[in-house]
């Protein structure tokens, strides 16, 4: 491509990458009921461009991937930032609330800059130091849940729905820019044909490595959707906290999770994935272990539940960034393919925990069906770990070349 820079992007493009990827799924989310009654149209027709996105970019990470193992890393972000400014453009001038639909889940592409900033990080550097830069990737990653919603609240009340849009096809430009002339090519080894791309599939697919790697990360995740599903109701009935409380405290994992991850980005380089990983999941097996302890002996207060919690944050912080590494270590060349593929495991995963999370918790069982819920999906994840452990050990014993990556 002309004019591309020949060197890899710095730490500030793939954190923008990143932000840009998680502010568009919820910084207008203070703007639904205003948009629904612009729209003339049902709150749960609206609240499609929620749910919805979710689902497209699970089935685009499952694209993408293996077209930036096929094209490169480079010219699918420029095409995916183009596309997602476009669509936030056209999102903001829509006046019917199907055509608003249909470009919203177009916005979904930028789910590419999650995906392959991972897979830029993972072509440039050895395992260990790209397990420190996703960390801090990500520690940076997690301001943005917490600010977005402020944001676009603040731009609603001052100028409207539409302005969250418009300021989403700002920062797509301005981030398209500097990707433009920040972005080198990082894949040094496109596949030269899909044909012969499709052929290295079962090496990756088949292995226990990577889907112990990427069901890790799906339960490590799910334990924070199903905490995000089902703590409103156990705060609101069990604790009478208010609604605004609730949001605060709401911050607390995440608070855990940046802790986490900064923890990852000073220590991943200097310690094996694994160890990394199984010290997250015991962090936030532990924490849980003694969150619902506290409730059984009768402590029931916000710290009881909300101090378990932040481990589970901290846990998270340790174990994902080693975890996508890895996964996408098993086989370098389709590093883009499996950070796609894990990812939306992760979405898939997490929207079936949520909904069985929102299934089973009553106003009577709380804080034991939430708790112990997470403490489900935190164990699972840890039995992935060891079971990888496990893969590793066994190799190492008796190495053949027939064993499986």
């Amino acid at each position: 491509m002309p004019n591309a820079p020949a060197s890899p992007p710095s730490m500030l493009t793939l954190i923008l990458l990143t932000w840009l990827s998680v502010l568009s799924l919820n910084m207008f989310l203070p703007s639904l009921a205003s948009m629904a009654v612009f729209f003339q149209a049902d709150y749960a027709i609206v609240s499609l461009s929620l749910a919805g996105y979710l689902g497209v970019t699970a089935i685009l990470q499952l694209i993408m991937g293996p077209l930036s193992d096929r094209y490169g890393r480079r010219p699918i972000l420029l095409a995916a930032l183009t596309i997602f400014t476009v669509a936030s453009l056209a999102c903001a001038l829509s006046t019917d609330i199907w055509v608003f639909l249909a470009f919203r889940m177009l916005q979904g592409a930028i789910i590419s800059g999650w995906v392959l900033s991972l897979a830029v990080i993972r072509d440039t550097v050895p395992e260990k130091e790209a397990a420190s830069r996703i960390g801090y990737v990500a520690m940076a990653m997690a301001i943005a849940p917490m600010l977005g919603p402020i944001a676009g609240g603040a731009l609603d009340e001052l100028f409207g729905w539409r302005s969250n849009f418009f300021a989403y096809a700002g920062a797509g430009i301005a981030v398209l820019a500097l990707c433009w002339f920040d972005l080198g090519e990082t894949n040094k080894t496109p596949t030269e044909t899909f044909a012969k791309q499709v052929q290295t599939y079962p090496e990756l697919f088949g292995s226990r490595r990577f889907w112990g790697y990427a069901v890790c990360t799906a339960f490590s995740t799910g334990a924070f959707y199903s905490f995000l599903a089902g703590v409103p109701l156990v705060a609101e009935t069990l604790l009478a906290i208010s609604p605004a409380m609730v949001g605060f405290y709401i911050g607390t994992i995440t608070a855990g999770f940046m802790l986490g991850s900064f923890l990852s980005g000073r220590y991943a380089n200097r310690f094996p994935l694994l160890t990394m990983i199984i010290s997250g999941r015991v962090i936030a097996c532990a924490g849980l272990v003694a969150g619902l302890a506290l409730f059984m002996a009768g402590y029931v207060n916000v710290l009881s539940l909300f101090g378990a919690t932040v481990f589970v944050g901290l846990g998270n912080g340790l174990t994902m960034p080693s975890c996508n590494v890895g996964a996408m270590s098993v086989r370098p060349g389709l590093a883009g393919s499996a950070a796609g593929l894990s990812g939306a495991l992760t979405i898939g995963g997490g929207a079936a925990l949520t909904t069985i999370t929102g299934a089973i918790l009553t106003p009577e069982n709380g804080p034991y069906a939430l708790l112990g819920m997470m403490l489900f999906c935190s164990a699972m994840a840890l039995a992935a770990a060891l079971y990888v452990l496990w893969v590793d050990r066994r190799e190492k014993s008796s190495p053949s070349p027939h064993a499986q990556a």
